[in-house]
């Protein structure tokens, strides 16, 4: 009988709904647990994870059985529902509509957990918007810029 066998690796970049800077240093970890565990809770790995003020990264290696769009929908749902319960924040917490999601080699593992646990240092270098739009031209991926995130330049 076979079996199925595979390498999936993506990379998950999303933001939060307003682009508001919400996710604070007192929960932070704490958000990063609960997200490994809804990946977890998913048949997938968690390599690296950091969620800056307003936007996370994710590095995870997927089950074959879930889709890249499930996932993102059941780590969002959750992790606003969990902050949302928490309290954490005032008002209602969300993240915005949409994700990129990039794809890479197993050889590309230990560099691409550098690249998402060094956001911190990376983003005094560079915005979002401009680590993002740099995503999109490096996988060439064809997008209309109507459909991006929020971009707001006073964040």
């Amino acid at each position: 009988m076979a079996n199925t066998y595979t390498q999936l690796y993506i990379q998950y970049i999303f933001s939060v709904k307003g682009r508001e800077n919400l996710i604070k240093s007192h929960f932070k970890d704490e958000l990063e647990k609960i997200m490994c565990g809804i990946i977890s809770n998913h048949n997938c790995k968690t390599y690296a994870i950091y969620c800056n003020p307003d936007h996370a990264h994710v590095f995870v290696g997927m089950n074959p059985t879930l889709s890249p769009a499930k996932l993102m929908e059941q780590l969002k749902s959750g992790s606003s529902k969990w902050l949302n319960d928490k309290k954490y924040i005032p008002g209602k917490f969300s993240w915005q509509d949409g994700y990129g999601a990039f794809t890479y080699s197993k050889s590309h593992i230990d560099q691409v957990v550098k690249y998402v646990l060094n956001q911190k240092e990376h983003h005094k270098k560079q915005t979002f918007k401009d680590e993002y739009l740099s995503f999109l031209k490096k996988f060439e991926v064809d997008y209309n810029s109507k459909y991006l995130f929020e971009w707001y330049d006073n964040v």
